[in-house]
């Protein structure tokens, strides 16, 4: 008889309970960044509105600067409502404090 006791190295596969993976707030701001720098370069060459190069890169920093501060602080604070945070004292028992 053997007293080796499973590991779970090889458990792969996630829990039920599991959250899925959200979309990074960096990754939604970039690619909304170059989908409006394609819209603005299509709209210029069809010739329907005259386009200043230096005003259009300052809307879209602004803009970018703002989404990603707005989705930082969003993100925060729903993290910090699920009580997955480090500091919200999930999953610690007695056994890990001594």
């Amino acid at each position: 008889m053997s007293t080796h006791e499973p590991t779970r190295a090889f458990e792969t596969a996630p829990e039920p309970g599991a959250q899925a993976a959200r979309a990074r707030v960096g990754t939604v701001v970039w690619g909304l960044i170059v989908v409006a720098l394609a819209a603005l370069i299509i709209i210029s060459k069809l010739g329907l509105v005259a386009l200043n190069g230096n005003y259009v890169l300052i809307g879209l920093m602004i803009g970018a600067g703002a989404a990603l501060v707005i989705g930082g602080l969003m993100s925060a604070r729903s993290r910090k409502g699920s009580g997955s945070g480090p500091d919200s004292g999930a999953g610690v028992t007695d056994s890990d404090h001594r």
